[in-house]
């Protein structure tokens, strides 16, 4: 009888564990596009700003308004 329940609890663990895993790895995956699209609105920000000078400027601005 207490094997069979600890059998039933090991495969539950199992289970749980492979959901873990899969999560992880769909997190990483996640993180990853996240970072690719931080890397490219850097790299925007860097091209507006030296294409419209006025986009230093007013870009602080203009996150502020949308963050409050």
């Amino acid at each position: 009888m207490k094997e069979v329940a600890l059998k039933e609890r090991l495969n539950l663990l199992e289970k749980e564990l492979n959901t873990l895993s899969e999560t992880r790895a769909d997190i990483y995956k996640l993180k990853q596009a996240i970072d690719d699209l931080n890397l490219e609105i850097k790299g925007l920000k860097v091209f507006l700003g030296r294409t419209h000078p006025e986009f230093k400027r007013e870009f602080p601005e203009i996150v502020k308004k949308l963050k409050g």
